[in-house]
């Protein structure tokens, strides 16, 4: 046991430390029925995190919780945005709506019934988070959530304001 939680969190690690990359060319829709294209979002000049999460996983939840505990700050000190992407399937749909609602969560959420993006990706888990500096580049990815890993986050788009100060 002790050695597939060292695996796994070789496997974290190698993925966070991935080359950037390119957003993939994706039309989802927001929670209106807007079209929304994912290769626009993260080119407005401000670091964006995109968080995969479905309505029924727990982790996923209590890292947006977490996250949205201090998200106003985070984008007062950093610019952040951050889009949420539910990967609920077309008949769970209708739940992402309550549960965004019933938790206050003040993100843009996308719907990606298909998993298209997801795929696209090469994500296996959720939930999975992604940091696009403001040019578009993939440039951090996580998997899972522990308790203070926002903590983590903070610190990448910490890193990525000192960057474009420079």
């Amino acid at each position: 046991m002790k050695i597939k939680k060292i695996l796994l969190t070789l496997v974290a690690a190698a993925a966070a430390c991935t080359a950037s990359a390119q957003m993939p060319v994706i039309t989802l829709t927001d929670m209106d029925g807007n079209k929304v294209q994912t290769d626009t979002l993260g080119t407005h000049g401000q670091p964006v995190i995109i968080d995969f999460f479905a309505t029924w996983c727990k982790p996923c939840n209590r890292e947006l919780t977490a996250i949205s505990e201090v998200y106003d700050e985070w984008k007062e000190e950093t610019g952040v945005r951050l889009v949420a992407v539910s990967i609920d399937q077309a008949q769970n749909i209708h739940k992402v709506k309550p549960l965004v609602d019933e938790n206050g969560w003040e993100y843009d959420v996308l719907l990606d019934p298909n998993s298209d993006l997801k795929r696209a990706l090469g994500i296996q888990m959720i939930p999975y988070v992604l940091i696009i500096d403001g040019k578009g580049e993939i440039v951090y990815r996580h998997s899972g959530y522990t308790e203070g890993a926002e903590l983590e986050l903070l610190e990448k788009l910490r890193e990525l304001k000192a960057a474009r100060e420079e």
